[in-house]
């Protein structure tokens, strides 16, 4: 995880240094994440009128959580098109990440909310799309709300709860390997972000005008 936040911030430090002479710019931090203890923040720069691109980092610090691992981190990058102009209105995105984790998958059991009895660890990539609305307030700031949907392929080991791997990961009859195969694999759709983010002008290149 360390890797993974030493990464993001040489990618925001190049994102400012390649962008401040010509890019407007914020940086954000979702509060939705936030109230769960989630650090998720974001840098947003202009590319055109109607089009941005987003840098952003989601770490979750919980090892875990009802002594269920919750331990993962992603790093994505996002393109948005926006219908009006650049943080403004309406816009749709589409998005690219990776992600590394150690944590329970969460299930709905009898109406609430758990964890399934074991975890998993391992890694994985994301492609996906996602919708929102940015609304400006006051001088430098801004809303960003969201939803995003995605693609995700992860590849894994299954652990039961006292540590010990699982060689018979849980797989349809028809996909059984011949032999035991500790490294499992999955693909599916799952949502990949959602939240409403607050965000300060970093840089606006219009005042050096």
């Amino acid at each position: 995880m360390r890797k993974l936040l030493s990464l993001l911030m040489i990618v925001i430090t190049l994102c400012c240094a390649g962008n401040n002479a010509t890019a407007q710019g914020y940086v954000k931090l979702n509060g939705v994440y936030a109230l769960a203890g989630v650090i998720n923040p974001s840098v947003e720069f202009r590319l055109s009128k109607h089009s941005s691109f987003q840098t952003e980092f989601v770490y979750s610090p919980w090892q875990s959580i009802k002594d269920h691992p919750f331990h993962f981190g992603i790093f994505m990058n996002e393109y948005r098109f926006y219908i009006n102009e650049s943080f403004k209105g309406f816009y749709v995105a589409a998005n690219a990440g990776m992600m590394a984790f150690k944590m329970s998958k969460p299930e709905i059991h009898n109406g609430k909310i758990g964890f399934q009895n074991r975890y998993c660890k391992g890694y994985g990539a994301m492609f996906g799309l996602a919708v929102g609305y940015e609304y400006k307030f006051a001088k430098r700031w801004l809303l960003d709300v969201f939803f995003g949907y995605s693609f995700m392929e992860s590849r894994y080991n299954g652990y039961s709860m006292d540590g010990v791997i699982d060689m018979y990961p849980h797989r349809p009859e028809w996909k059984e390997p011949e032999n035991p195969d500790p490294f499992n694999g999955s693909a599916e759709w799952l949502p990949n972000k959602f939240g409403l983010s607050i965000g300060i002008l970093l840089f606006d290149p219009d005042k050096k005008k």
